[in-house]
């Protein structure tokens, strides 16, 4: 007997409303808070990486993203003047750095659509780390574009890359990403990051249970003995506008299971403090790591909570920092910026919103029945990157 559900539901909103962000000014109260790579939230979590999206704009139609209904050609995006400028992306970079940020991912929308991406790259890669070290840079593409910009990526400064990329079946690629959008070029686009050295490349499945999930082993049959590193994530209840239910979800210890029966796995050891994948290599005869033969990891973003160790910051294209992927509540720090504070008042304003932080979204709805949010209204996953 087929399972029945309610009609699903897409409710019309728009996450960049003014409701969802405090200005960052009343963060920046007259005790100043100076930057020494040390600061912690409330619950005692260290700033260590940073996602900036670059564009709210999109060549893909992903349904659990940006689905056409919302989405269409109809869609208001943010005029460019409401963009944060590359220079002043790279001044909030500095100032997240000097607070201890050692990682910065580049996401959108598609990245790659952002005119000159390159020029921020370069600018980025000028930065250190409070020890000296190149910051670890990397993006987040659907890969569409990346045959053509691989290279040029790489000459600017941009050490590796993550493709999303849902299956290797055309027909469920295609429908997928709703565009018509063939897996070929994609894979040509993987190729092409390779060949350029922007690498250890990753690439991120989203398992949907009942749409893509006979992917999987083929994902990893295809990826595995190539040094890519394949990750599978749990369908994610982010925003409002994908229509999740829990009934979609596959967890990631039933992925486990799947590719185990065929290709035996050894489970492995974060690679970092707050790393949200959790990691497993492929077995040699005697039951280790066989590391020629690499690894998949599977991140569990609905059945297992990863909020305990978080250090992940997020700014909105437009500058609003969110402290969470399922945050309700942004902060402006556009204006801020725009206003020509000294570096002291922005690097004190920073420090005193993470100070603040008490995010745990994962860790409530866990406590909760399936298919209930917390009544909040939160941000879009399109609009602040994944």
């Amino acid at each position: 007997m087929t399972e029945r559900h309610p009609p699903r539901v897409v409710p019309l909103v728009d996450q960049r409303s003014s409701s969802l962000t405090t200005p960052a000014a009343a963060f920046s109260p007259e005790t100043r808070l100076a930057a020494n790579g040390l600061i912690t939230d409330k619950r005692q979590r260290a700033l260590r990486d940073l996602r900036i999206s670059v564009t709210d704009r999109c060549n893909f139609r992903c349904n659990y993203c940006m689905p056409k209904e919302i989405f269409d050609k109809d869609y208001a995006y943010l005029p460019h003047s409401a963009l944060l400028s590359f220079e002043e992306i790279t001044r909030m970079a500095r100032v997240f750095v000097a607070h201890g940020v050692q990682k910065i991912r580049l996401t959108g929308g598609e990245p790659l659509l952002r005119k000159n991406i390159e020029a921020l790259i370069e600018q980025l890669s000028a930065l250190r780390t409070l020890d000296g070290q190149p910051l670890d840079l990397t993006l987040t593409t659907n890969g569409s574009l990346l045959a053509r910009k691989a290279r040029a990526l790489k000459a600017a400064g941009l050490q590796r890359v993550t493709v999303s990329l849902d299956g290797l079946d055309d027909a469920v690629f295609r429908s997928m990403n709703d565009v018509d959008f063939p897996v070929s070029d994609v894979l040509a686009g993987i190729e092409a990051a390779r060949e350029a050295g922007l690498g250890p490349i990753k690439i991120n499945m989203v398992v949907k249970r009942g749409t893509n999930e006979h992917e999987i082993l083929p994902m990893a049959r295809r990826f595995k003995d190539t040094g890519i590193v394949l990750r599978f994530i749990e369908y994610m209840d982010v925003g409002a506008t994908n229509g999740w239910r829990m009934n979609e979800v596959m967890p990631s210890a039933e992925v486990v299971q799947l590719i185990h029966a065929e290709l035996p796995l050894v489970q492995l050891d974060p690679s970092s403090p707050g790393e949200t994948a959790e990691r497993w290599g492929y077995a040699n005869a005697a039951g280790q790591h066989d590391k020629t033969a690499g690894e998949v990891g599977v991140i569990s973003s609905v059945t297992q909570a990863f909020c305990g160790d978080c250090n992940r910051a997020r700014l909105s294209t437009e500058g609003k920092l969110f402290l969470c992927l399922f945050a309700s509540q942004g902060y402006d720090l556009r204006a801020l910026v725009r206003n020509n504070p000294s570096d002291v008042d922005l690097t004190s304003a920073v420090a005193h919103i993470w100070q603040g932080r008490t995010d745990s979204y994962s860790e409530l709805r866990s406590a909760m029945a399936p298919d209930t949010g917390l009544g909040q209204r939160r941000v879009e996953m399109s609009y602040i990157g994944g």
